[in-house]
């Protein structure tokens, strides 16, 4: 499990964070904290894997906070979690080594990818033994070029809620989704979950068929790219 101490000075925003984090496979929350001090005090206490971060907190700044972390040489990891938007912020964030910056508000899915991309960077730092330009390429987020990153989605696809149903299909059984089923899970409209559906299948990342039943016209299934369904009644 990875522990997270979230650390803001707003009960309810701190609660609501709590909530993403429990939810999510993987991580539990160890602690709360909404001083500079007190977080300080946690992070020694607790030693938690992740802090996720204000900047906005009511003794000091929590980029303050992140210095003295950095001088005590605490190796916590930190996300930045803050409406804080100014240039300077975000710099002194980057020097304190801070993995990622989030910007608020957000929505959920973003704050959920932010958190499985950290497990994911866990994870291939713990599977390297002596680690190779590739891999160090991988885990600094450099191992495409410009040219060879996918194109940002068309006009009218959003990339969280496209990311959010890439998901639901990757969870989805060997028979994977009709657009109905996945407007059910994921609570968009119907024409709009068959339009995400449709994009990942453009985007080469799902494929689609029919499948025929006894009676009425056949029903459109998605499923992730390279798992089709061997099945007589799927075409």
């Amino acid at each position: 499990m990875i522990g997270v101490l979230i650390v803001d000075d707003d009960f309810m925003v701190a609660k609501v964070h709590s909530g993403f984090v429990t939810a999510l496979d993987g991580f539990e929350v160890v602690g709360t904290a909404s001083t500079g001090a007190q977080a300080l005090a946690e992070v020694g206490r607790l030693q938690p894997d992740l802090v996720l971060l204000d900047v906005y907190l009511p003794d000091m700044t929590g980029l303050e906070m992140l210095r003295r972390l950095r001088t005590a040489g605490s190796p916590v990891d930190v996300i930045v979690i803050s409406a804080a938007r100014d240039v300077e912020s975000i710099r002194s964030a980057f020097h304190g080594g801070v993995l990622h910056y989030l910007v608020k508000p957000f929505d959920r899915a973003t704050f959920e990818a932010r958190l499985r991309d950290y497990a994911a960077l866990r994870d291939d730092l713990s599977e390297l033994g002596e680690a190779g330009q590739v891999d160090v390429d991988r885990v600094f987020g450099l191992a495409r070029s410009r040219a060879e990153r996918p194109a940002p989605p068309p006009k009218g696809i959003a990339a969280e809620t496209l990311h959010l149903v890439r998901e639901t299909l990757a969870a989805a059984g060997p028979d994977g989704l009709s657009a109905t089923e996945c407007s059910e899970r994921t609570g968009l409209a119907r024409v709009s979950a068959r339009r995400y559906l449709e994009q990942l299948v453009a985007q080469q990342e799902a494929d689609v068929r029919q499948k025929y039943g006894t009676a009425g016209r056949p029903e459109r299934r998605f499923t992730p790219r390279g798992r089709a369904r061997n099945d007589r009644n799927v075409r």
